[in-house]
């Protein structure tokens, strides 16, 4: 299992620790979403060993931890595509990771964020590199804002057959290039990135 140190150096369990991740920023199609996890001290009895990287697991994996980590105390924020093409994908990733602190159901002590930017917010904070590798709460928050994502891209593959959302999540595979040549672009498509905007003669 993940060390602990990152958080009990921030004074977990006594204090308030919250893990934050995103996930998205890559796809051409879709939100960006993040997740913030408080994890209680008997965390390693309730399931969640395995507990790593949402991209280290398989499906499978991330389903069963997901349906544990959604009864911790924890919280869900996306930044939608206009977002994304009116900030830059930066900004709308750090303010997806605001949302979901905010969600929470207490404020945090601490957050632990993955990565090398914070968010410009209230809060204490440290950012850590490759800390969905490092640190629990960041990995349980990547688990829980992928499979919130994934599940948001299926739903819009319904709604927009052809793209292989389901299956690419967004990103740009052959066969959502193909669905851009011949179907054109969506209202969920990036149009500030590079081959949303080319195709739209920008």
């Amino acid at each position: 299992m993940l060390s602990l140190e990152h958080e009990q150096a921030q004074g977990w369990p006594r204090r308030t620790v919250l893990g934050v991740d995103e996930v998205g920023r890559g796809p051409w199609a879709g939100p960006v979403v993040a997740a913030a996890l408080c994890l209680p001290p008997d965390y390693g009895d309730i399931g969640l060993d395995g507990l790593h990287d949402s991209k280290k697991l398989t499906e499978k994996k991330r389903e069963s931890l997901f349906d544990i980590l959604v009864t911790l105390p924890h919280g869900i924020g996306l930044a939608s595509v206009e977002e994304i093409d009116r900030l830059n994908i930066l900004q709308a990733s750090l303010l997806a990771m605001t949302r979901a602190v905010e969600a929470c159901p207490y404020p945090p002590d601490h957050v632990l964020v993955d990565g090398n930017k914070l968010p410009d917010w209230p809060y204490a904070a440290s950012s850590l590199v490759k800390g969905d590798t490092l640190s629990p709460s960041i990995a349980g928050a990547s688990v829980l804002a992928k499979v919130t994502r994934d599940r948001m891209m299926v739903d819009l593959d319904v709604a927009h057959p052809g793209y292989g959302w389901a299956s690419n999540k967004g990103y740009g595979a052959k066969a959502h290039q193909q669905a851009l040549a011949s179907q054109g672009v969506t209202p969920h498509h990036r149009k500030s990135f590079a081959p949303i905007r080319k195709l739209l003669g920008g």
